[in-house]
C-alpha cells in the first residue's frame, strides 16, 4: 500500500528493514504513509518500516487480523510452498530426496489447512442441519396424527357441512387453520430463543453477519408450509370423501 518491498538488492534490507500490515499501523497510530522511515526494533534487530501491506488473514476468521511485522529472513526455511498439481508430487518428492536425503519428505495440502481451521464449524453446521432435519420429521409425524384424530372425531361435522354445500377448500382451510395458528405461536416464542442463541454463538467470530429480522420471517413462512404440506394430505381425504359414509349410523 505504502513504501517499498523487501528487496535482495540492498544489504541494508537483510538486518534493518521491516514490512508491517495495517493493523500495526493502526495499533501505532500512525499514518499509512507516515509509517514509512519509523525505527522499529524486534526479531533481535533495529530498523525501519520500509512498507506498508494491506491486512491479510494468516489465522482463522474466528480472530481479528493482528499486527504483523515481517523481516527478510536469512535463516533456513521451516516450509517451502509449492504451487503443483498432486499429479506432479513424485517428481517433487525426488527432486526433494536428491537435495536433502537426510531429511523426510513430509507435505500437505493448503486448502486442508484452511480447512482444518473451521473443521469443528463444520460438524456444528452438519449436526445442526441433522438434527433439524430429525426434528422436523417428529413433528410433522405428530402434526399428522393430530390431524387424523381431529378429523376422525368431526367425521360427521365435514359430511354435514359438505351437504350443506361447503367445499373442499373451505373444509381444508377449516381444518388447517388451527395448526397454521399454533405454528404461528410456535414461531414467536422460538426467534426470540433463537436470536440469543445464534447470536451467542457468532460471538465467537471476529468477522460475523447481523442477524436480521427476514431470517426469522423466512423460517416462519418455512414452517408454515411445512405444516400445511403435511396436514393438507389428510384435510383433503377428509374433505372428498362421501358424505353418506360418514352421516350413516353406526
Amino acid at each position: 500500500m505504502e513504501g517499498r518491498n523487501l528487496s535482495d538488492s540492498l544489504p541494508t534490507d537483510k538486518k534493518a528493514a521491516f514490512l508491517v500490515n495495517e493493523a500495526f499501523v493502526h495499533t501505532m497510530g500512525w499514518s499509512n504513509a507516515g509509517a514509512i522511515g519509523q525505527p522499529i526494533e524486534g526479531f533481535d534487530r533495529k530498523g525501519n518500516v520500509v512498507g506498508v501491506v494491506k491486512n491479510f488473514y494468516y489465522k482463522s476468521m474466528h480472530n481479528l487480523v493482528e499486527p504483523l511485522a515481517m523481516i527478510y529472513h536469512t535463516g533456513a526455511p521451516w516450509f517451502i510452498s509449492v504451487k503443483v498439481s498432486p499429479s506432479h508430487l513424485p517428481k517433487i518428492k525426488a527432486l526433494w530426496q536428491r537435495f536433502f536425503p537426510d531429511k523426510v519428505f513430509d507435505y500437505s495440502f493448503l486448502d486442508e489447512a484452511y480447512a482444518a481451521q473451521y473443521r469443528k464449524d463444520t460438524v456444528t453446521m452438519y449436526l445442526f442441519s441433522c438434527f433439524t432435519a430429525l426434528a422436523i420429521l417428529i413433528a410433522c409425524l405428530g402434526l399428522y396424527g393430530l390431524v387424523a384424530l381431529m378429523t376422525a372425531r368431526r367425521t360427521k361435522e365435514i359430511g354435514i357441512r359438505k351437504v350443506l354445500g361447503a367445499s373442499v377448500q373451505g373444509i381444508v382451510k377449516l381444518l388447517s387453520k388451527d395448526f397454521v395458528k399454533l405454528v404461528l405461536v410456535a414461531v414467536v416464542v422460538a426467534s426470540p430463543i433463537a436470536w440469543w442463541a445464534m447470536d451467542k454463538w457468532l460471538e465467537n467470530f471476529a468477522y460475523r453477519i447481523d442477524i436480521e429480522w427476514w431470517m426469522f420471517a423466512a423460517a416462519g413462512v418455512a414452517a408454515v408450509m411445512i405444516a400445511l404440506a403435511t396436514v393438507s394430505w389428510q384435510a383433503i381425504r377428509a374433505a372428498v370423501a362421501n358424505p353418506v359414509e360418514s352421516l350413516r349410523d353406526e
